[in-house]
């Protein structure tokens, strides 16, 4: 459960924001999206290394 503290006299919006991007950072969404079907392990494994392979990528260019 998140719990959000609110200072007194703090504008509602603002706690609001606060609430979504704490929210967002559990990955909740993330999760459910990722539930509502199954894949394969083989493919989440290629996608993994995908990624890791353009972050290397970035890394290099960044050095150069």
């Amino acid at each position: 459960m998140l719990i959000v503290p609110v200072k007194e006299g703090e504008n509602i919006e603002r706690a609001l924001k606060k609430f979504k991007k704490k929210f967002e950072r559990t990955g909740t969404v993330k999760q459910l999206r990722a539930r509502q079907q199954f894949d394969k392990p083989s493919i989440l494994r290629r996608e993994e290394i995908k990624k890791a392979i353009y972050k290397e990528k970035l890394q290099r260019e960044e050095e150069a």
